[in-house]
Parts: C-alpha cells; structure tokens; sequence
C-alpha cells in the first residue's frame, strides 16, 4: 500500500531537517550549503525547496528544533533534576549532532542575519518550571529567584559548553559542569539538601 502523501512529505521534511543539522555541525552556517544538504538527504532539489526556500530557513528550523533533538529524562524530581538535566545535554552535546548543531547556529546567527534568543528562553523556561517543583520540595532557599537562578544557570551552562568546545572539543564538558555545581549550589539550596544531591560525573553526594 502506497505511503499516504502528507505522511511521505513529514518524513522527508523530518529527513531534511537532519541532514541539514549534521551538515551545519561539520561545517557551520558559512560552510554548508544546499546541495551539501541535498546530497546529506538523498532529495531531489524540488523536495528540497517544497520543504525549505532557503539555507536560512533551513538554519532557522534547526536552530528552532533543540528541545525536539533530546530525549530528556524522565527520572528524578526537583534540585536532582535539575542537575540531571544539565548532565544529560553536556552528554548530548558530545554525542548527538543534531543538538549541536542547533546550538552552534545559535551562536553563530548574526552570519544569517538573525538575532533571536528563543532558543535560550526556551531552556530557561524548562529550567524554571523544574525549579518550581523544587521550591514545592522546600529544596530552594528562601532568597532564591527561580527564574533569576534559571537565567544564570542557561548562561552558565552556555559559556560553559562554548569553553568546553574550544579547549578540548568537549571532552571535559561533564568535568565543567560538575565544577559549575560545586559553586552555585551552596547559593542555592542548604547543606542538608546538597548533602541528598548528586552530581552526574562521580555520582556523589554534592558538597
């Protein structure tokens, strides 16, 4: 039985879309181009541009697309999972293309002519609800502002990875962020709750 149409066309949207982001994570924005894509695909250059007009709206949807690039966790609850998220995307982002990728093209979007920080307010959004669940949990101390905490913590980790990436093309990304915890944890929760925690690298009770 023949693939209905609308569904044969989400797939090779869906197949572009990747292609597009392994392309843009091997050569940046400046070094891809649509036949690169094309190729990467295995489309035509009429499927191509029914899907996508341009390599900017290609960068665009890429770019737009990080969240849809992870299974996130499903375990753990409050400060840990936090803390488990931030884990889990360090190891994404040396192991997944299509997350990196979406990530260096938001760092790289002034070459597109764009200047949009949704995919930021994004995380600090995912972030922030994670932290209202702790503050439920009373992990949180009272001071804490959990969307100011969410920003620093997007920040954070974002100046991390970008270090991390030039120094050792990520390799020591998980260290970093074990060290970015070490120092921002007693600013955010107590020692008897830091005590419960763990950090991903080790597995051992956060001091």
């Amino acid at each position: 039985m023949a693939e209905p149409k609308q569904e044969r066309a989400a797939r090779t949207r869906e197949l572009i879309l990747r292609a597009a982001a392994e392309v843009f994570d091997e050569c940046g924005y400046s070094g891809a181009s649509i036949s690169k894509i094309m190729n990467r695909a295995g489309v035509t250059q009429g499927g191509m541009y029914f899907h996508f007009k341009s390599k900017k709206c290609l960068a665009l949807a890429v770019m737009s697309s990080q969240q849809t690039f992870i299974d996130f966790p499903s375990e753990g609850a409050g400060l840990q999972r936090v803390i488990d998220l931030t884990f889990h995307l360090a190891r994404e982002l040396q192991t997944n293309p299509l997350i990196r990728a979406s990530i260096r093209l938001a760092v790289e979007q002034g070459e597109f002519g764009v200047r949009d920080d949704t995919a930021y307010q994004d995380w600090v959004a995912l972030v922030e609800s994670y932290l209202r669940e702790a503050r439920q949990r009373g992990e949180l101390l009272p001071e804490v502002d959990e969307h100011e905490f969410a920003v620093v913590l997007v920040s954070a980790f974002t100046g991390s990875q970008l270090f991390s990436s030039v120094s050792s093309d990520r390799a020591d990304l998980q260290g970093r962020i074990v060290l970015l915890w070490r120092y921002l944890l007693p600013g955010l929760t107590s020692p008897e709750t830091r005590a419960s925690l763990r950090v991903e690298q080790d597995r051992t009770p956060a001091t």
